[in-house]
């Protein structure tokens, strides 16, 4: 397949490395946003994401011509749908960015150019698209190719996934697919696997249902073992023992734009059907409510052996470790739930992130010799490197020390 120019709707998390990686292997790649900062930052050879390898990348690419951006689509012969698809307040998906995203392209069409959806969608989503595109231009009807294909990479590791983790493609029909494949072909060195666009979305679906639900088990574990007196992790180290055993770690909830949001996709479509899934939602939202009561309930105890407040480390703001994405993170709740009752004396830390606008930070080391009780939301490596100290009261809802 021959591709001159790529246009990538969206620089965020998933579309900003994609861009620079399309660029690294030669395509000229015009990134779009809305955010001014962004596009002027990206045109600058700079990054606002964190995460390894990137800075290097976008630097040479933007140096070499072959990545810029812009805050107007331009023509193209590919064009990349990477924009956020939250939910409304009762957890309804919401796809108007993706819809605002291919309505800024509609004019700018031409036939035989290939229009790809990475954007997390409910199911039947890119053949709605294919309804829009073909309404406002009937011309194009059957002379696009229009597919669906979601990410699937880890933050922290997106550079080396984007590459070589395997991806489902799913086109409107056999052609679409086949471009799409013949287009992911040009940068993945991982197997491209052919469906149709509906299964493609629900395949994206599935995948971070199955984890969430998995992570709700390991959670409904912590509640018990906290309950029973037992050490959560070395009951699950013993359990993983068994040949066809592997539960996962608990932590203080679900997070980020994919595991904590996509179950709802499906919840909302089929509320009959997904009843474990639904409640999976809800044991690993409860976990984060669970957590700030514990840690509140530990400041009033301190109180009341000491006769005076505790400082106290809240060590952790992202959903995951080692990065810098605050989305949906349980740990940002828990930390805003523990402010609203206990304003002062409280040393917040997030070494991922140099500054932000409602929490005042503090160095991890500092925040840890001062505090009075510690507690551990996220097990970034840094607080991995800190001792164990008896004197102080350590709540570690993430196994920094799996004690």
């Amino acid at each position: 397949m021959t591709v001159n120019k790529v246009i990538c709707m969206g620089l965020g998390y998933i579309g900003f490395p994609t861009a620079a990686m399309l660029a690294g292997k030669g395509l000229t790649v015009v990134g779009v946003d809305i955010n001014e900062r962004v596009v002027e930052s990206v045109n600058r050879g700079e990054t606002h994401i964190v995460e390894p390898g990137l800075p290097e990348m976008v630097g040479q690419v933007v140096r070499s011509g072959h990545l810029r951006a812009t805050m107007q689509p331009e023509e193209g012969d590919v064009y990349l749908i990477v924009v956020p698809t939250p939910f409304r307040g009762n957890h309804e998906p919401d796809i108007s960015y993706v819809e605002t995203a291919i309505r800024s392209v509609i004019a700018l069409l031409k036939k035989g150019n290939l229009l790809i959806i990475e954007s997390t969608s409910p199911v039947g989503t890119t053949d709605k698209m294919k309804q829009l595109v073909c309404a406002e231009r009937p011309d194009l009807e059957g002379a696009v190719y229009i597919a669906y294909c979601p990410e699937r990479v880890l933050p922290g590791n997106l550079l080396y996934e984007l590459e070589y983790n395997d991806r489902v493609i799913g086109g409107i029909d056999e052609a679409s697919t086949q471009k799409a494949m013949e287009f992911y072909t040009l940068f993945v060195k991982g197997n491209l696997h052919k469906t149709n666009a509906k299964t493609a979305e629900m395949c994206k679906l599935t995948e971070n249902s199955s984890r969430d639900v998995q992570i709700a088990f390991a959670n409904e574990l912590s509640l018990i073992c906290d309950k029973a007196g037992i050490n959560v992790w070395e009951l699950i180290e013993l359990a993983n023992k068994h040949p066809r055993v592997n539960i996962l770690q608990p932590g203080c909830g679900v997070g980020g734009h994919c595991i904590a949001v996509d179950p709802y996709f499906l919840t909302s479509e089929f509320p009959v059907e997904s009843q474990l899934i639904a409640k999976s939602r809800e044991l690993n939202n409860y976990k984060a409510f669970w957590c700030a009561e514990k840690i509140k309930n530990t400041i009033l105890e301190y109180e009341m052996k000491h006769s005076r407040k505790p400082v106290v480390a809240i060590m952790g703001l992202a959903f995951k470790p080692n990065i810098d994405d605050l989305r949906e993170s349980p740990a940002k709740y828990i930390t805003q739930k523990v402010m609203q009752s206990e304003p002062k004396n409280l040393l917040i830390v997030e070494p991922n992130i140099r500054e932000h606008p409602i929490f005042k930070l503090t160095d991890y080391q500092a925040a840890y010799e001062r505090a009075d009780v510690v507690v551990f939301l996220v097990a970034h490596k840094e607080f991995k490197t800190l001792a164990w100290n008896e004197e102080k009261v350590i709540l570690d809802f993430c196994g920094i020390f799996k004690k």
